[in-house]
């Protein structure tokens, strides 16, 4: 039994009559015939009367015809869903990002991405750069966004594209008082209580403060003068405490609240760029298409990505 016998004799049911049936099926009507009676001789049992006024379904007819129709549908459904999978519109997709990409990078690929695709689902997680990666590598993300290139045992089988420039501002309380400063220097935020990003969790960004500071700094967390903070939110927060100077990228501009200040940094100082990682082995559709949304929202990361992708090939 194949469909095509499904077919046939749905549409001989509809029609009652061999003739128009063959002609709505486009085949004449003696292999019709002789196809809905090697179907009958195969089940056992007569599908079809056979009379003046038509061709009507016996009971087993009716019978099978139910079970028949649902399985076309389901056969159409299946090849559907197998399409929309291999064009990414379906399926899962797990990405691990730090809290700054949400201020400007993700409100337009993932929002644009959520709207092409609602049917994928998704699994968010905001997390360090260090965690972020070692989930990547270990299969349990399928993509990472953080600050600087992943480093470290493995980083060799990933893509890691900049997606993201941003430079270093300061957010203070609005007792504080830089907040009356349009900028701060650098040698004034080295008598400063820093409040930064943990050192265990985003090494990259600790070693450039530990750097930009000072070479005679101790690292960031275990110094004295730090106050850890995963995220700029919390930076932003603790600031407006008066704990401190928070240090953060320029776009926290978007997160601050009413009662902070933020001063940028003289002279300017780039921070490591914003970076997104994937493994180089991942042909899941899902991932290609999330890098499609990439490729149209972030001007020159087209050509990143290509330069990337071909490095691993």
């Amino acid at each position: 039994m194949e469909s095509r016998h499904l077919r046939y004799a749905l549409a001989l049911a509809e029609h009652q009559h061999f003739g128009r049936a063959a002609a709505a099926l486009g085949i004449a009507q003696p292999p019709l015939s002789q196809q809905i009676a090697a179907l009958e001789r195969e089940l056992g049992a007569r599908l079809f009367d056979r009379t003046a006024r038509g061709v009507f379904p016996t009971a087993a007819g009716e019978a099978f015809l139910a079970r028949a129709r649902r399985a076309l549908a389901e056969m159409s459904a299946a090849v559907s869903d197998a399409g929309r999978a291999a064009r990414g519109e379906t399926g899962r997709l797990r990405l691990g990002f730090i809290g700054s990409a949400l201020l400007e990078l993700l409100p337009s690929v993932l929002g644009g991405f959520v709207r092409d695709r609602p049917e994928v689902r998704l699994g968010l997680q905001e997390m360090s750069t260090r965690r972020s990666t070692a989930a990547l590598l270990a299969g349990e993300l399928d993509i990472a966004i953080g600050r600087g290139a992943p480093r470290g045992a493995g980083a060799e089988e990933l893509v890691s594209v900049t997606v993201g420039r941003d430079h270093l501002v300061a957010v203070v309380g609005a007792a504080h008082p830089f907040a009356g400063q349009r900028g701060v220097s650098l040698e004034q935020l080295r008598g400063q209580h820093l409040i930064i990003a943990p050192a265990d969790e985003e090494p990259v960004v600790a070693a450039w403060l530990t750097t930009l500071l000072g070479e005679g700094s101790e690292a960031p967390a275990r110094a004295g003068g730090f106050t850890e903070a995963r995220d700029v939110h919390t930076i932003i927060g603790l600031a407006s405490c008066g704990v401190g100077v928070g240090l953060g990228p320029a776009c926290l501009r978007v997160a601050a609240r009413p009662d902070t200040r933020v001063c940028k940094v003289s002279p300017r100082v780039e921070l490591p760029e914003l970076v997104m990682s994937f493994r180089a082995q991942d042909r899941s559709p899902v991932l290609a298409a999330f890098l499609d949304t990439t490729r149209e929202r972030c001007p020159g990361v087209s050509e990143r990505l290509e330069r990337g992708l071909g490095a691993r090939r």
